[in-house]
Formats: C-alpha cells, sequence, structure tokens
C-alpha cells in the first residue's frame, strides 16, 4: 500500500475509573482515578478492524463488565468502569472504513453504511484533521 492509499489512522477513546489497593497499612488519597485510554484501530479490512462491531453498539459498550475485565488485564490495576467514548479519526481512515463496511453490509445487519456506523458506534465519531 502506497502512502496514497493509505486508510489514515484512528483511536479508540475510552473514559476510565480505576483504583488503587495498596498494601495492609497502606493508604492512598484519592483511591480512584479517572483517565482516558485510547487504542489504535486497526486499518479497515486488516484483522481487529471489526472491533467497533464486537465491542460498541450504539456508541456504547455492549459488555461493558466483559471490557472492564479486559482493561483491568491492559492496566493492571482494579477497574470500576469503563466507558466508551469516541472513535477520534481522520478523513482517510472514516473514508476507508466507510468503503469496508459498504463491501458486507450483511455483517453489519444494515441496509446503508450510515446506518451500520450509528447501529454500533451512535453519534461518537470524531472526525479530526491531525491524529
Amino acid at each position: 500500500m502506497s502512502a496514497d492509499d493509505s486508510p489514515g489512522s484512528a483511536r479508540y477513546v475510552f473514559r476510565v475509573r480505576f483504583r488503587l489497593d495498596p498494601a495492609e497499612g497502606v493508604t492512598t488519597d484519592p483511591r480512584s482515578f479517572e483517565t482516558v485510554l485510547s487504542r489504535a484501530a486497526d486499518p479497515p479490512g486488516e484483522d481487529g478492524w471489526l472491533f467497533f462491531r464486537d465491542n460498541c453498539w450504539r456508541g456504547e459498550l455492549a459488555d461493558a463488565g466483559h471490557f472492564r475485565e479486559l482493561t483491568e488485564e491492559m492496566l493492571g490495576v482494579p477497574v470500576d468502569s469503563v466507558e466508551f467514548s469516541e472513535l477520534r479519526t481522520d478523513r482517510a481512515y472514516l473514508d476507508a472504513l466507510r468503503d469496508a463496511v459498504a463491501d458486507d453490509l450483511g455483517a453489519f445487519k444494515s441496509d446503508t453504511v450510515d446506518e451500520a456506523l450509528t447501529n454500533y458506534l451512535g453519534s461518537s465519531i470524531h472526525v479530526v484533521e491531525d491524529q
């Protein structure tokens, strides 16, 4: 793929609330914290590109408990909550994503690309000029 054919870039953004569980006799204040976690979105058509379809529904996590457990494994701390915030993308990635969804609308149980993206991402697509 040449640079001109690049699918661009995108990141899934989550709001995470986690806590510290210090050893006995040790305290922390505050005990819980909020952070923003982002994960690179795989290029459309490549392994992992269906992350949004497999994990989101109407702009929220389809299985918040399962995703919380995955986030605990990624961060190595107890996680109280994870909320999907947005797909932060450039125009090239979004165009490539739309093309890939259009190539297999049946896999999204949708009649149009807009319907498919709305079904899984809600209104949580944020297009930025510089990623």
